[in-house]
């Protein structure tokens, strides 16, 4: 095949990844709109917020761990057969995950569903970047993207309906089809590519990141749900974590056949795209977390109808991110990506300002304004990490995109977690003075969980909403504040570092001569 003119079925294999990639991403907007559900003791698992967000992080932890070594593998065994093999894993998964009987189940078999989307998802890039010429690359990535948000649109709509005519477990079933359909669709259209000279594998590597991951998530978490970092509970996985990392980071640079190519980082483009992509997923899926129980318990909606206003943070995903490879090119990436991470980071900081009257339109456009500038963040960046690196070694670059992206998510939903979570239980210990202990550690956990205590009172308990509401907005302001604070960080990054528009060759060589 000449790597100038594309493989000539390029655009109906690229639909069949944008296919088989919805499973994945539906899987993770379902999630967000069936939590209130499995955190209710009768309609669901009685999971409580630490629950919850491991039932999140175990998947993106395991995912992130292994996106390298799945990489590697579909570079040498064939993207093809590990694309095909991921999604198998991945039905199987969504099956266990379905019929869990408790939340620690549930959490295994998310972190079994981690496996299977490891291996789908960089094999979805590789094989684009294998099968489209340079010139199509960018157009072909931005469609990658709308497909996402594609996924993303009709992941909260279709939680909501399953939540409200069937059990909590439909939302993971509904992955099985999808698996099946997009298996046969693998099989008969996608062609079998490999790397011709693959990396070696790194198993100790793979070991090493995902301790310290765990160790120091599980740490975070943990802070969240004793209301303190100053407990050996929190700092010893935590400090134990950032110390495996840190041995994982010296192994990286020793070997040369490494599980997370830290040297990579010394190209600007690539670190700042990668930094970039990072900073946006932490602050969104930390934001996403609140957001839910927000519109479900909070302003009193519906599963459906929660997952229904979310639908105009997926159409500006959809609208803008084919379009968003334009922008770049006219504008330049640190000027395009710069003001988008300037409106993210607005988006974030008004959720500070919403409360039990904010008007629902109002939240609307600000979901479609931060989804618009969202949308033209991921393309370009995952453009330019992709051409920062030999065509040959896709697979590597999609995983450490990937890899980044996962880890930043898990890590912003533990971490923004764990402040909701601290604030919350702050302002809610004056008022469940009067309970006894264990219910008054319980109910200040989680407004969930207040609720639920709430309910076992009865009338007694009705005195409790209105505080609990209270104290759950101004955890949500906090929370709003600081992961605007992050995106700001993000703003400082691209604007320093993130390359300009490159000067035309015309230009550059009619100011040669004036120079001399």
């Amino acid at each position: 095949m000449d790597p100038n003119a594309g493989h000539p079925r390029r655009w109906a294999i690229l639909g069949v990844l944008v296919f088989s990639l919805l499973a994945v991403v539906l899987d993770n907007t379902i999630l967000n709109v069936a939590m209130k559900t499995i955190a209710d003791p009768v309609a669901g698992l009685g999971a409580t917020q630490s629950e919850l967000e491991w039932a999140i992080n175990s998947y993106t932890l395991v995912f992130a761990g292994l996106l390298f070594t799945f990489g590697v593998i579909g570079d040498r065994t064939g993207r093809k057969r590990m694309l095909f093999i991921g999604m198998a894993l991945f039905g199987l998964a969504s099956l266990a995950s379905a019929y869990s009987q408790d939340p620690m189940q549930l959490i295994l078999a998310r972190a079994a569903m981690g496996i299977g989307g490891a291996a789908i998802m960089p094999a979805t890039l590789a094989i684009i970047s294998n099968v489209f010429p340079p010139a199509e690359r960018g157009k072909a990535i931005g469609i990658w993207a709308g497909g996402v948000g594609l996924a993303v649109a009709i992941g909260p709509i279709t939680g909501g309906l399953l939540i409200e005519h069937f059990w909590w477990g439909s939302v993971f079933l509904i992955n099985v089809p999808i698996v099946v359909i997009g298996m046969i669709l693998i099989a008969t259209i996608v062609p079998e590519s490999r790397d011709p000279k693959p990396s070696k594998l790194d198993p100790f590597g793979v070991v090493l990141s995902i301790i310290g991951l765990v160790a120091v998530v599980y740490g975070i978490i943990r802070g969240g749900f004793l209301g303190t970092v100053a407990s050996a509970e929190v700092l010893v996985p935590a400090l134990i974590g950032v110390a495996v990392l840190g041995v994982f980071v010296w192994w990286e640079r020793r070997i040369d056949h490494p599980v997370f190519d830290v040297r990579n980082f010394s190209n600007v483009r690539f670190s700042s795209a990668i930094a970039m992509m990072g900073i946006v997923f932490f602050a969104m899926m930390g934001g996403m977390f609140f957001l839910t129980f927000y519109l479900q318990v909070v302003l009193g909606f519906s599963a459906l109808q929660a997952g229904a206003l979310m639908i105009p943070f997926a159409a500006a995903q959809l609208i803008f991110a084919p379009l968003s490879q334009r922008v770049n090119e006219r504008f330049g990436a640190k000027l395009s990506a710069t003001v988008s991470m300037i409106i993210v980071t607005l988006a974030l900081g008004s959720y500070a300002f919403m409360d039990q009257n904010t008007p629902i339109v109002l939240i609307e456009v600000i979901f479609f304004v931060q989804g618009a500038a969202m949308a033209n963040i991921m393309p370009p960046a995952t453009t330019a990490i992709m051409e920062s690196l030999p065509r040959e070694k896709a697979g590597v670059g999609s995983a450490m995109s990937n890899t980044v992206r996962q880890v930043a998510g898990a890590l912003g939903v533990a971490v923004l977690g764990s402040v909701l979570s601290s604030s919350y239980r702050g302002r809610m210990e004056p008022v469940l003075a009067g309970l006894p202990a264990d219910v008054q550690h319980t109910a200040g956990e989680s407004l969930m969980a207040t609720m639920g205590v709430v309910q076992a009172l009865g009338e007694r308990g009705q005195a409790l909403i209105k505080p609990a509401f209270a104290a759950f907005i101004d955890g949500m302001h906090v929370t709003a504040l600081v992961s605007a604070a992050i995106a700001l960080l993000g703003v400082v990054v691209v604007a320093r570092w993130m390359p300009g528009k490159p000067q035309p060759v015309q230009q550059a060589e009619q100011k040669e001569p004036a120079v001399v």
